[in-house]
């Protein structure tokens, strides 16, 4: 599993399964796209205005990266 932040979008990134699969995004809110991969299994979760939703350190003892995204 990774966790990724992007602090210059504010977008949480949560990747449960690594396998390199093809997926199907599904929005189930305004905020939540759902990665649906083989088996109809998720693959990862998209939080758009994550900064509104959870804090990082709520995440804890999980390790997550921040990249910066550099134009």
């Amino acid at each position: 599993m990774n966790i990724l932040y992007n602090d210059r979008t504010d977008l949480l990134y949560i990747r449960l399964d690594d396998r390199k699969q093809d997926v199907v995004n599904r929005r189930v809110s305004e905020d939540i796209v759902l990665d649906i991969g083989d088996g109809d299994r998720i693959i990862g979760i998209e939080i758009l205005d994550a900064s509104k939703h959870i804090t990082l350190e709520r995440l804890l003892p999980v390790k997550y990266e921040v990249s910066k995204m550099t134009v």
